[in-house]
């Protein structure tokens, strides 16, 4: 069986490109499931799939997080990989399905896991907003809070892979975009300007758009509900094998599974090439770098 991908919000699932791609398993909050409940699912999901990778914003609530970090714990289990991404709510999602795509190849849980960084160096994440008066998770100058009060503005706006505002108007261009081949996903919201699709798609010379619903937590993340996000990919599941398979393996010195990059994607810990002490080991009281801290349910 494939390794298992987790997400703690059911709008983070985008429909699969294809038929191999497999659904991903939810893991709902406290006020939803309990924690009884919650054990056994996964519990669950470890037997059936080995591995459990977890995705999930790292704008999500801290008593959510925590039931996470209280479930790995309880378990004691080193076969669940926690992963906070630092995306918008649409960039979490594109960044969930070619995580989706890749766990039915022949990839070893710690390789998917740790792809998650990679792979995330190559959404770009942004959206069309009509002010920045609240927006507190990408740069704001003074210059363009103030423009944010004059009627009729637009901002286009880069969370990722690097923060860039531009406000439009005039002959103002897009904000530079993927110097290769993408798809570009766009939901929006109460903002209906054809900008998005019309203008940034053509600009940035996506090969194909598509629309989904607007994840619930995204208006509360760019600071208002007139918006459109969009986030441009690389869709071709070769494409993303090729990338993640170019990249060395090595083994993490810690907890022993493949990873690729500078971190483990399941314990945490920094990739420490071999003949080099591992920080830390064998130091009576020093804590496993991907230990959790106690947390309550």
């Amino acid at each position: 069986m494939p390794t298992a991908i987790a997400v703690t919000s059911a709008d983070l699932v985008l429909p699969p490109t294809d038929h191999q791609t497999p659904a991903a398993a939810l893991l709902p909050s406290p006020e939803a499931q309990s924690l009884d409940a919650a054990l056994a699912a996964t519990q669950l999901l470890i037997e059936r799939h080995g591995h459990v990778v977890a995705v999930y914003p790292s704008s999500l609530p801290t008593a959510h997080e925590r039931r996470l970090h209280t479930v790995r714990a309880a378990l004691e289990s080193d076969r669940i990989a926690l992963l906070g991404v630092d995306l918008p709510p649409l960039g979490v999602a594109v960044l969930v399905r070619q995580l989706r795509q890749l766990s039915v190849c022949d990839f070893s849980a710690g390789v998917v896991a740790s792809a998650a960084r990679l792979l995330s160096h190559y959404i770009h994440a942004g959206a069309l907003l009509n002010t920045v008066a609240r927006l507190d998770r990408v740069p704001v100058g003074l210059r363009s809070h103030a423009k944010s009060w004059v009627p009729g503005s637009q901002f286009a706006v880069l969370a990722n892979p690097e923060p860039r505002l531009v406000a439009l108007g005039g002959d103002q261009p897009p904000p530079a975009g993927p110097e290769f081949g993408t798809r570009l996903l766009v939901a929006r919201g109460q903002s209906q300007s054809d900008w998005v699709t019309g203008t940034l798609g053509p600009a940035w010379r996506v090969q194909s758009t598509e629309e989904t619903a607007l994840p619930a937590d995204s208006p509360k993340w760019w600071g208002t509900p007139k918006m459109v996000e969009f986030a441009a990919f690389l869709p071709d599941i070769s494409i993303l094998y090729q990338l993640v398979a170019s990249v060395r393996r090595e083994v993490c010195s810690w907890c022993g599974v493949d990873l690729i990059g500078d971190r483990c994607g399941f314990c945490s810990a920094p990739f420490v090439p071999p003949g080099r002490p591992v920080p830390g080991q064998g130091i009576p009281g020093t804590a496993h770098p991907g230990t959790p801290a106690p947390h309550g349910p």
